[in-house]
């Protein structure tokens, strides 16, 4: 049963920004993390202020210089969907179509995709853990299959997101608003790594919500992909995941971003095995090296080291996908 709440449903972000300054006020979008949360009782909510009522959140412009606006009310099902994302971004409409089942596909926002909690059992259990502000990662020496091979440090989640890292290969940038203006950060500084807090997902400071998502026009010749490995076909979050973004220009690796979910707290921006790729030809010998460079820095737990076989499988699949 959920607890007691208010509610408020603004019309405005100047309306929002008030109804926000409420102690354990949250903002509701899809939904369907923030009432799972409340159900759960992982932490308490006052108020939810809902950003339903904002209209202009849920459209996508394309603007002069040929960057695409996508407001954070947008859909998940839309973004896999949109003709113009699909033949532009394919790496985006991709990891879209990979978000859980149809039904949270329709429900589920953008914003709401990049702001969700984790989905660690002993954070959304019953357990003092660190992230809910106690002394111990229960992951470190408990059943830690799914958690995370990269930045751990005070807690071992995976970030749950399909769509940030497409959106983080594609060098997107969030807008926020806030009641002290508005500001841009990129999608890759959005989410807070547990070295830095292990008390917060994302940057956005009390009161602030994301608006919109700036994509960067593609760059002639951008191929991309998203891969995305579960425990099963559907409603799983990534196991191990590749958001896949290059450029090939004269059979060189002129630009390339590779980054991976299900691998890290953050959406995992694989810097070793790109400078492998930049400026080489794309062959199945760079792709294993590529390979091998991704994972040569991981730290494994007790159960979860299968990821590493897993990943190196992802982004060789992927990389010498795009060769063709």
């Amino acid at each position: 049963m959920l607890p007691a709440f208010n509610y408020a449903r603004p019309e405005s972000l100047k309306e929002v920004f008030r109804e926000l300054k409420t102690t354990n006020a949250y903002v509701h979008a899809g939904g369907s993390d923030l009432l799972g949360c409340l159900h759960d009782k992982i932490f308490p909510a006052e108020k939810v202020v809902s950003l339903n009522a904002l209209h202009d959140l849920k459209n996508i412009k394309k603007t002069d210089d040929g960057w695409l606006k996508v407001g954070a009310l947008v859909s998940i099902s839309t973004l896999a969907t949109e003709p113009d994302i699909i033949d532009r971004y394919p790496v985006l409409a991709e990891a879209a179509a990979e978000v859980a089942s149809p039904q949270l596909r329709n429900q589920g926002t953008l914003g709401g995709n990049l702001c969700q909690k984790p989905r660690c059992w002993y954070y959304r259990g019953e357990f003092d853990c660190i992230r809910k502000g106690g002394s111990t990662c229960y992951a470190v020496n408990g059943q830690n299959q799914f958690h995370c091979i990269h930045g751990g440090s005070a807690c071992y989640i995976v970030h749950p997101s399909d769509v940030a890292p497409a959106l983080v290969a594609l060098d997107a940038v969030v807008q926020i608003s806030g009641a002290q203006g508005e500001r841009t950060l990129p999608v890759a500084d959005l989410h807070v790594p547990p070295a830095d807090n292990p008390l917060r997902e994302t940057y956005l400071e009390p009161g602030e919500v994301i608006t919109a998502v700036n994509i960067p026009a593609p760059a002639a010749g951008l191929r991309s992909s998203y891969r995305k490995v579960g425990a099963r076909q559907s409603w799983d979050f990534a196991v191990a995941g590749l958001a896949l973004a290059l450029v090939i220009d004269q059979d060189r690796v002129t630009k390339v971003r590779i980054v991976l979910s299900g691998a890290a707290p953050i959406p995992w921006r694989s810097r070793d095995a790109e400078a492998v790729l930049k400026g080489q030809r794309l062959t199945a010998e760079t792709a294993a090296q590529a390979a091998e460079a991704s994972v040569a820095k991981a730290k494994t737990l007790e159960h979860n080291a299968y990821k590493i076989s897993m990943f190196k499988g992802l982004i060789q699949e992927q990389l010498l996908k795009q060769k063709g």
